[in-house]
This record gives structure tokens, sequence and C-alpha cells, in this order.
């Protein structure tokens, strides 16, 4: 968990530079849009939808634009319909990887994520070969600087927590997907800094990675999250802070 909890963290802060935000831009409205789609355009209903809004609230989308993204999933306007593709991979060093997407080309998607992956020492796995690894779950990180541990405990597991675990700088919070707004509600009624928030697959047993079969999956999930079809890329990596560090210098 925590090799993924960091580059959540490295993600988070990334995206905050404005050469990522139109990227960013496209796949948070590609979310905005098929959540509405599946499941209505009222947020106070759909957790999916609501998620995607903090998200786009987080790097500052102008409110119209996630208006607009609402309405083409309920289709109040015109719009792309999006399939929902998930690709079960490894990579370097074994690697187990889960990749979700959505896109408006099934095949093209796939002929071009198998590409990505045959390039960067990686490789398409069968359905199910890695997502059992996974399990989804709510996470929040926090800096340790921003809060005392007894408090953040204690207001977490009331608020629904599952766990709440040490992992460097940072403390990490979990809970089930369900209770996952609650908790962070919860959190941020405290006024506590969190440095990620997000429902994410968790991997149930992680390989540490050093040198350069860190870097080697480090630029490999970089490259899948960079197309635009790609929304999603989780691992079950660990790679020890410092010489993560080093690298996304």
């Amino acid at each position: 968990m925590s090799g993924h909890s960091k580059w959540a963290s490295i993600k988070h802060k990334k995206g905050a530079n404005d050469t990522k935000r139109g990227a960013a831009f496209t796949k948070i409205i590609r979310e905005i849009t098929t959540a509405a789609k599946d499941g209505g355009g009222d947020p106070n209903k759909n957790p999916r939808l609501r998620t995607a809004m903090d998200r786009a609230r987080g790097i500052n989308m102008p409110g119209v634009n996630v208006e607009n993204a609402i309405k083409k999933g309920t289709g109040e306007l015109p719009g792309v319909v999006y399939e929902t593709v998930t690709f079960d991979a490894y990579g370097p060093a074994g690697i187990a990887l889960l990749i979700e997407g959505l896109t408006d080309n099934k095949n093209r998607t796939t002929a071009e994520i198998r590409n990505i992956l045959s390039k960067k020492s990686g490789s398409l796995a069968g359905p199910g070969s890695t997502a059992f690894l996974f399990a989804k779950k709510g996470l929040i990180t926090i800096e340790k600087s921003k809060v005392n541990e007894e408090e953040l405990m204690e207001l977490a597991l009331n608020a629904g927590a599952e766990d709440i675990g040490s992992d460097g700088s940072y403390f990490e919070v979990t809970s089930d997907p369900a209770s996952f707004n609650a908790v962070k509600a919860a959190i941020d009624a405290k006024g506590i800094t969190t440095e990620t928030a997000e429902v994410t697959m968790i991997p149930s047993t992680t390989i540490r990675l050093t040198g350069q079969e860190a870097k080697n999956l480090l630029s490999l999930m970089e490259a899948l999250e960079e197309h635009e079809d790609i929304q999603n890329v989780y691992a079950n990596f660990d790679i020890p802070e410092e010489e993560l560090a080093k690298i996304v210098e």
C-alpha cells in the first residue's frame, strides 16, 4: 500500500502544474459524464459523481465544464458515449498492474495499451489475472505535521474508517468505499489538510523495488497514465521513500 499512496501523492503534486491540467480536465470530464450517465446527475444521490466533482474542484476546473459534463451524461446535451475498460497486466520485475479507462473505441485503446506495455517491459495478462490482488478502498493521506495521531485516530474511526496506518511522513486512513465520504467530511470539518483523498484499489501484497527496476516501473506507470483513455493505474510496488523522491526530482 505504501508505494501506491506515495505515487498518488506525486500525481497530486504534478496535477497542480499547468502543464498537466489540460489532460487532467479531459480525464475528469469523461469520469463525470460517465458517472452521471450511470447513476444520474444528482451528486447527493451518486457517490461516484460526487467524488469526480471533488476531484474537479481540486484542480480548479470551471463550474461550467462540470455542469456541461453532467448534462452530457444525463442526455441534456449531446456527447460521446464512453465504455469502461479494464486491463490486467504485468510490469517490470513481475509487478501486477490493474489499469482502468474510459474509451469510445475499445479495440483502439487495447492496441495502444498493449504497445505501451511492450515498449516499457510490460505485457497484457488475461482478464482477472491481477485484479484479485487488489481491493477497493477509500484512502486518505495526511502529512504527519498536519495532525496529532491520537486525534486523527479517534476522529477517523468514529466516522467509519477501518484503519489508520503510518508510512514515512504520512498517515494513511483507509475505509470501506461506502464510508469514504463520511470519513473525508469528518476530517475536512476539523480543518485538517489532506494530501490525497480517493477511492482506490489497494494491493493485498507488495513487491519492493529499488534502482533501475523502480525507475522502469514508474516510467511505465507514467506512460500509461498519460494516455487520454486511461483513468487509473494501480500497481503492487513498494519503493523506499527516499529513492522515490530521487526518481521523480
